[in-house]
């Protein structure tokens, strides 16, 4: 107690929708694509819907690989309990807890069921960091500071270093090394969009492949943490299990789209280059082609006088 105050948060915190990271990520890429949407009458013939589709596809990767490093729900768990609300309290609520790990750290949500109990506004999604350069600990302790509810104390202490479930070296190098191969994933990516470009198709295809590779090594490391056992986290008389989330799921699907248009794009070169040619727009002329003369015509009037 602070001169008889319970040390909680002089107002009641807003629970947070978005990372603004995500946001930014999004609205750029969004604008990418709006501004070839503008561009897109200007291509005539069935080689429009080719563009379309190639444009937005790419672009579709390219945000998926650099947001889901932002995105905290690559491991997410809920339940349903009747806990104990604030420290030094008998007061008990009915909540919903949630608990959304990503590479960068753990979102731990609090909503109240219903949301106005005992006189106030029960809704918290509080952030700790474990990425390198933070201090997960730290965040902890000011977390304590500043009295945040029991329940996400409780979730959080699980995987601070100190805690015996000895998971937060396991999450923590395996979201680096995760976000690291997403990096190279995106390198890549803009290397295929490169080739496609100049135009070197095989190249591209093969660029395409890595690509998917990476993501799904990514996918590989993050999985990683299953090999260490998660304490039970018991929350009054429920226990919160967590399972692979969205974000996990969207770059496996995008991984195997990767891999799958990459084969795809090498098995065509070697196959019906000339299909491969008309879909990226690259088709010659006949006469390009045979390497013929095109007709010409002459003035008579030049001729007769001998010029």
């Amino acid at each position: 107690l602070f001169d008889g105050i319970y040390p909680f948060y002089p107002q009641q915190r807003k629970a947070a929708v978005f990372d603004i990271r995500t946001i930014i990520v999004i609205v750029v890429f969004l604008t990418l694509a709006c501004s070839f949407l503008l561009i897109i009458p200007g291509i005539r013939g069935r080689a429009r819907l080719y563009w379309t589709l190639r444009v937005l596809l790419s672009l579709f990767v390219g945000v998926v690989i650099v947001a889901v490093q932002f995105t905290g729900d690559w491991e997410t768990g809920w339940v349903q309990a009747n806990t104990s609300y604030k420290s030094f309290s008998c007061a008990r609520v009915s909540a919903d807890i949630g608990l959304h790990i990503g590479l960068a750290g753990v979102n731990i949500t609090l909503r109240g069921n219903p949301v106005h109990q005992i006189n106030e506004t029960i809704n918290y999604n509080e952030h700790f960091p474990w990425d390198f350069g933070a201090d997960y600990d730290r965040s902890y302790s000011e977390g304590l500071q500043k009295g945040l509810p029991s329940p996400i104390l409780y979730v959080a202490e699980k995987f601070s270093r100190q805690s015996p479930c000895a998971v937060h070296r396991q999450y923590r190098i395996a979201g680096h090394y995760a976000s690291a191969m997403l990096w190279v994933a995106f390198c890549t990516w803009i290397i295929s969009n490169i080739l496609f470009s100049m135009p070197v198709l095989v190249y591209g295809g093969y660029m395409l492949l890595v690509t998917g590779a990476f993501m799904i090594f990514s996918l590989l490391s993050f999985s990683t943490v299953r090999n260490s056992p998660m304490c039970l986290i018991q929350i009054g008389t429920g226990t919160l299990h967590v399972t692979y989330g969205g974000s996990f799921w969207l770059m496996l699907a995008v991984g195997l789209l990767c891999l799958v248009a990459g084969i795809t794009i090498v098995a065509m070169h070697h196959l019906n280059l000339d299909l491969l040619k008309a879909f990226f727009d690259l088709r010659e002329d006949k006469a390009e082609e045979h390497q013929e003369m095109p007709e010409v015509f002459v003035n008579p009037h030049f001729v007769s006088k001998g010029l």
